[in-house]
């Protein structure tokens, strides 16, 4: 090959291995909103979930403001993440949401000390973990990606209810379905973290199996 074409070819492997990098790199930066859609999403949702049925104290108060709560939730976060995802987030977000709340609330008595509500708080995000998994495994992310969503999403979402009793310790006989804004803060920015990772590593990993098949 002349020197010319091998500069040529040179050139054509750069583009190919910078196009890869930029495209493994971009989805983590098209992320930024996940944080702000957890903070606005989680305390609007309560907000309008404790209004409509005014506290979690029963099974059927729990799965009410579950679905409501994780409609909104869900919706946010879904507009965060619309690239990466389907719709079905917002369902699925709903459901687990009802589904976890209802379990958890019953779990602790409807009981309202931090270590039931960072309890109830693992028991909720263990739902919305498993459904929102499934939704990801369907837009054709790898199962163990979907694992390791499912698996976060219990402490992380103990560990927003624990420090939001600390600072609602004054309305926390409301009975809200989701943490506050102070929970949503650290919720957020863990998540953010971990779903920055999670798609890098989809993205690195399609673009080994472009590699190959070439």
């Amino acid at each position: 090959m002349s020197e010319g074409g091998d500069w040529i070819v040179r050139c054509e492997g750069w583009r190919t291995v910078n196009g890869q990098s930029n495209a493994a790199k971009s989805p983590a930066r098209r992320l930024w909103l996940w944080p702000i859609a957890i903070l606005v999403g989680f305390p609007i949702g309560g907000y309008v979930a404790d209004l409509a049925v005014d506290g979690v104290d029963s099974v059927g108060s729990a799965l009410v403001e579950g679905l409501i709560a994780g409609v909104i939730v869900g919706a946010a976060e879904w507009f965060a993440l619309r690239r990466f995802v389907s719709w079905l987030w917002i369902p699925a977000t709903s459901v687990g949401m009802a589904v976890g709340l209802t379990a958890g609330a019953a779990l602790v008595g409807y009981g309202i000390g931090r270590g039931d509500l960072a309890l109830m708080g693992a028991v909720t995000g263990l739902g919305v973990g498993v459904f929102q998994a499934l939704v990801l495994v369907q837009a054709g992310h790898s199962i163990s990606n979907a694992v390791v969503w499912a698996v976060a999403n219990p402490p992380a979402w103990a560990l927003a209810w624990f420090i939001s009793s600390y600072v609602i310790a004054r309305n926390i006989g409301e009975r809200f379905p989701v943490f506050g804004a102070s929970g949503a803060v650290v919720f957020g920015l863990l998540t953010w973290l971990l779903l920055a990772a999670l798609i890098r590593r989809a993205s690195d990993t399609q673009g080994a199996t472009n590699a190959t098949a070439r």
